[in-house]
């Protein structure tokens, strides 16, 4: 059997939505916290490709080229190149696929061009290779993907003769009303032969309502040639795309479900699923407990056991096994928990490592800290990290306790099996198995508090008159 060539992928990033009201480019909008546009190079590089070509705009170019040099994208899967392809003005997806069409290689004639959409962030790698398996069958020429729907407008309508072939893609605003009633619609993604795009694209005309070159309209070209033209039905959710804040708000609720539902799978108990939010690369292992209303961002790993309890907002953290956190908790960027370790309801940390068993139950700060097994921290106690120009670490050694409503002022080192009492401003090291006291002098007067309440009563008594 012949192995087919290395399939080809173009992404249309170049378009951008005048209804999302936004200064950002619409494919860099987060789904779960990851730009639309990562949602779908991740998907494409779950199929097996060679070249991917991303056709962006100006200000997309610039956006990326930022996010690329910082490690961001271009960094998704296992792409051997992505080749980026400027389209201004854009004149359409037809001319958005023209301009890829002069990198096209003479001996990738044979290999299957997949293309898709930036706004369409839930495609799936198995939908895509389904497409390209269409084409790559010898039996089409191209394939689209379409899905069935009792709510077609705004879509293409698919249309097929009586072998199940696609003959024409029909956009709505040129469809009459035979047309327009058809429940079979376009779902924009498309495969083709290399050598299939490059003949037939460079014929497409403009002669619409909106006046650009429609891709679709290859469609109708290919079948005038005798080139059969396949389709693949995938689900709905799977081609929703984004033109609006409220097509974003529902492509993130399908997002969010199918985290959830993945997360449960692989052994993790949400009490009140609905009310958990998810980001996208979360790692949570089994067994983990998740009670309602918490928020997990980008970069957080989750350890077996852990339990994070209701109304708590953690993101850039890890989370060792067997810990337990919240409720009412906040764990910010650089947090790094041990495992055993208790962050309490009103407890906000930063930047800080907590060692096995070290316990902050309620009401406290820590942010720069690095903290060894089995400390206490008090309630009310706080690092203070920042001096108005820098920020300072605070060093606390195994077995120390610190006291409720305390403050400990970077840079710090409190020793091994150290007691800070409550109620103290420590800015000097303490040594290993010290106790550090500051306070103020307690001047106590018996019979005081009736003395200051009558001379109160006499002072106000006197303004009155």
């Amino acid at each position: 059997m012949t192995k087919s060539p290395p399939r080809i992928a173009i992404i249309l990033a170049a378009g951008d939505s005048t209804r999302m009201q936004t200064s950002l480019p619409k494919p860099l909008h987060a789904i779960a916290g990851k730009p639309m546009l990562e949602w779908v190079m991740a998907a494409v590089a779950g199929v097996r490709v060679g070249r991917i070509f991303c056709v962006t705009s100006p200000k997309l170019q610039s956006y990326m080229a930022d996010m690329t040099g910082s490690g961001g994208l271009g960094n998704i899967g296992n792409l051997d190149s992505m080749e980026m392809v400027v389209q201004s003005p854009p004149a359409g997806t037809g001319d958005g696929v023209a301009k890829c069409l002069p990198f096209f290689k003479k001996n990738e004639a044979d290999s299957t061009v997949l293309i898709v959409y930036a706004d369409t962030p839930l495609i799936s790698a198995d939908t895509l290779a389904g497409l390209a398996g269409l084409v790559e069958g010898g039996k089409h020429g191209i394939a689209c993907l379409g899905f069935n729907t009792d709510t077609p407008s705004g879509y293409g309508r698919i249309i097929q003769n009586e072998k199940s072939e696609v003959t024409a893609i029909i956009e709505e605003k040129d469809a009459d009303a035979k047309t327009r009633a058809i429940r079979l619609v376009n779902g924009g993604v498309m495969a083709a032969k290399q050598s299939v795009l490059a003949d037939l694209v460079p014929k497409l005309g403009d002669d619409n309502a909106a006046g650009e070159k429609y891709l679709t309209d290859i469609v109708a070209l290919a079948s005038k040639q005798g080139i059969a033209v396949g389709c693949l039905v995938s689900q709905a959710e799977e081609v929703l795309g984004v033109n609006s804040r409220g097509d974003l708000a529902r492509v993130e609720a399908v997002a969010q479900n199918r985290l959830r539902q993945q997360a449960m799978q692989n052994g993790v108990t949400l009490l009140a699923p609905d009310t958990v939010f998810l980001a996208a690369d979360s790692v949570i292992e089994a067994d983990v407990i998740i009670h309602p209303h918490v928020v997990i961002g980008s970069g957080v790993r989750i350890g077996q056991g852990a339990e994070i309890k209701a109304f708590t907002h953690i993101e850039g953290a890890d989370i060792g096994e067997d810990a337990s956190i919240g409720p009412y908790a906040r764990l910010r960027p650089g947090t790094q928990l041990a495992a055993e370790t208790r962050i309490g309801n009103f407890v906000e940390t930063k930047n800080i490592r907590m060692g096995k068993g070290s316990k902050a139950s309620h009401l406290a700060y820590l942010g720069d800290g690095e903290i060894g097994t089995e400390v206490n921290i008090g309630a009310g106690a706080i690092t203070c990290n920042y001096d108005g120009v820098a920020k300072s670490t605070t060093r606390i050694d195994d077995g120390a306790f610190i006291g409720s409503n305390t403050a400990l002022v970077a840079p710090l080192k409190i020793g091994k099996g150290a007691i800070v009492a409550a109620g103290s401003t420590i800015s000097q090291d303490v040594p290993a198995d010290a106790m550090a006291i500051e306070r103020s002098s307690v001047e106590v007067t018996k019979g005081g508090a009736s003395t200051h309440l009558q001379k109160q009563r006499a002072r106000h008594a006197k303004t009155k008159k």
